[in-house]
This record gives C-alpha cells, structure tokens and sequence, in this order.
C-alpha cells in the first residue's frame, strides 16, 4: 500500500448525503485526515455538520462519493444526562462492551484499564462518584475516559465544548491536543468556533456551502476572508505577544452601533 495512502486516518471524496431526493445536504466534499493529528470541521447550523459525522461513524450511507476509515472508532458526543445513577467507574467501563462481550461481566483487566484512563485526566479519585454530580468539564472528562478504553486510535467528537464554561472549554481543548500530539489518536471534531479550530486542529474543513468547501491546513484554511464568508461576520486574524511567544487568535468585529 502507498505509504501516502497509510499515513491516512479518514478520507471521503466527492461525498454528498440528501435525505430526500430533490434536496443536498451537501455534495462533492473531499478531505483527508492525516493520522495522529487533529482535523476540525466547521459550519453555520443547517450545514451538515452532523450529518458528515454520521457519515464518517457508519450511522448513515452516503448518497454519493467515497469514504474510507483505517482504524477504530469511537465515538464522545455532546454532553449529556443519564437516567440511572451510574458511578464514574460504571460510564467508562461501558466502553469495554467490546471486550467484555455480551451477558458478561468486566474483568480485573477492565477495570484496570477504565481506572488507568480516568488517572489520565486526573480523576481517577472520581471513581466510586455519581456522574450525574459532576460539573460539565468533569463529565466531558468521564467521557473521553470512556472513549479511550475502547482502544480505538480515531476519537470523532461532536461539539465537545458545547455548554461549557471558558475554564473547562480550554481544559477539554488542552486534552483533545495532547491525545492527538502526545499520544498519536486522530481526532476529528466539529465546532462553532474557529478560534478553537486554529488554537488546536492541524487541518481543518469549512462547509461553506452545499457543493463549496474549503479543506487543508488550518492556518491556510481559517483565513479572514473564508471565515467572513463561513459566518457572514467581519472576523479578524489578531497576533500578539504571549510570554515572549507569539500568538495567533480569531475574533470576531462587533458593530460600532453597538456602543
């Protein structure tokens, strides 16, 4: 096999879904996700955000086009409530299901391995704790805790910093770059904010319109001119000094009427 070819996680070409036969969700979307790095996908509501992640996870067939995915998935969705009082312990072992097999109960070893992947977000002491009363950060901790003892080497998230609060968002963004930087998962996350996208993805999709798309590096892709046509908002590319280091930022340009 070509090696350019190996070093692809995800790839779909020429992908389009509708879900009825007069409408395109979207069509003609082409992208590859390199392995072991980040790839975000952003797009105003309506788009087909979801719908290409469905796509990507198997849930729905597309209506034309190509995909190919090389390794195993799974799957951290929103946040989300439970209807049982389920321990931490209990929310990551439900991951193992693979391994456990059917009518079985978790092993030594899978325990061991939902308690190692909890100490790696630092709250293995949330173990014996309801996961209903934890924060959101916490809870969004407890299910990329799960994702991981899967084994799967592509994590596919669905808005992860959705109703989060700054301090949380930043800590689920910091832990989403070191699985794909430091411990070689490709990740693939939808979002509504370009300046997580540019603070943590290393390419990056824009669903710009139904058969128009924007797809490569993320510091080439996120430019003013492609966001400003994504939003339809003036948004502007701001570099400053941070601790002798300089940063890049999107933000967006508010109406002078405003004040």
């Amino acid at each position: 096999m070509d090696k350019s070819v190996q070093d692809v996680a995800v790839q779909f070409q020429k992908v389009g879904y509708q879900y009825r036969p007069d409408s395109w969700v979207f069509r003609n979307y082409s992208a590859s996700v390199p392995r072991g790095s980040t790839f975000a996908v952003l797009g105003p509501n309506g788009r087909g955000k979801t719908t290409l992640l469905k796509i990507i996870l198997g849930a729905l067939k597309p209506t034309e086009g190509t995909l190919r995915v090389d390794g195993q998935m799974a799957f951290v969705p929103q946040l989300f409530e439970v209807m049982f009082d389920y321990t931490v312990l209990d929310m990551v072992l439900m991951g193992r299901a693979r391994q456990v097999g059917m009518f079985s109960q978790p092993s030594v070893v899978d325990e061991e391995a939902a308690l190692t992947a909890l100490d790696r977000f630092g709250i293995a002491n949330f173990a014996s704790r309801p996961f209903h009363e934890l924060s959101g950060g916490e809870r969004q901790m407890v299910i990329f805790a799960r994702a991981l003892v899967t084994e799967a080497n592509i994590l596919i998230l669905d808005e992860p910093t959705s109703a989060l609060d700054l301090r949380n968002q930043i800590l689920v963004l910091d832990w989403i770059s070191r699985l794909s930087h430091q411990h070689g998962l490709t990740v693939f996350f939808t979002t509504h904010h370009p300046h997580h996208a540019l603070a943590v993805s290393d390419h990056a999709l824009l669903m710009l319109a139904e058969s128009e798309f924007a797809s490569g590096k993320t510091s080439e892709v996120l430019s003013e001119t492609n966001l400003r046509s994504l939003y339809e908002v003036d948004i502007r590319l701001v570099t400053f000094d941070h601790r002798g280091k300089l940063r890049k930022s999107l933000v967006p340009v508010f109406p002078d009427t405003w004040k």
